[in-house]
C-alpha cells in the first residue's frame, strides 16, 4: 500500500499542466511572428542574391564581348551557352566559341506578383515575366511595380 501511494503522489497536478501549457502558448505567441518576418527577409535576400549573380554575369559578358551586352531576344541563349566574340551561341565549347556560359539558368523571381517566373522583358509590368532587362545599358531589375520590402523599398529599385 505504501508503494502505490508514492506512485500516485508522483503524478503532475492539473495546475502544473495548465502552467506548462500557458508558458508554451506565450513562447509560441512571441516566436511565430518573428519566424514569419524572417521568411519575408529571406525573400528580400534571395532577390538581392539573384540580382547580384545576373548582374555579375552581364558584366563578365560585356567585358568579353567588347562592351556589348546580350540582346533581349537572345538573352537566355547568350548567357547560358558558349559564345564567340560576336555573341553567336553554341552548345559546346570549341576554338571559336570560347566565352561563357555566364549563368547555369535564369533565376526565378523570388518575390512579388510574378514570383517564380524566369521570363525576360524590356517592359515593366508585363505579365508572366520575372525580370526587366535593358540590353542597351545592361541593367536588369525585378519585374515588380508596387511590391516593396518591410522597410518600404520597392523591389524594382534593388
Amino acid at each position: 500500500m505504501n508503494l502505490s501511494r508514492k506512485r500516485a503522489n508522483r503524478a503532475f497536478s492539473l495546475i502544473e499542466l495548465i502552467i506548462v501549457v500557458v508558458i508554451i502558448g506565450i513562447i509560441a505567441a512571441i516566436a511565430i511572428p518573428r519566424m514569419s518576418r524572417g521568411a519575408a527577409g529571406a525573400a528580400d535576400s534571395s532577390l538581392q542574391g539573384s540580382l547580384a549573380v545576373m548582374r555579375s554575369g552581364l558584366d563578365i559578358y560585356a567585358a568579353e564581348h567588347t562592351g556589348a551586352f546580350p540582346a533581349l531576344l537572345t538573352f537566355v541563349a547568350q548567357m547560358t551557352s558558349y559564345t564567340d566574340v560576336n555573341g553567336a551561341t553554341n552548345a559546346t565549347k570549341t576554338p571559336v566559341f570560347i566565352y561563357g556560359p555566364y549563368l547555369r539558368k535564369v533565376v526565378p523571381l523570388p518575390v512579388g506578383t510574378e514570383k517564380g517566373s524566369t521570363g525576360i522583358t524590356d517592359t515593366a509590368g508585363t505579365a508572366a515575366m520575372g525580370w526587366v532587362y535593358n540590353d542597351a545599358l545592361g541593367t536588369i531589375i525585378a519585374n515588380t511595380t508596387v511590391e516593396a520590402d518591410d522597410a518600404g523599398k520597392l523591389y524594382n529599385t534593388y
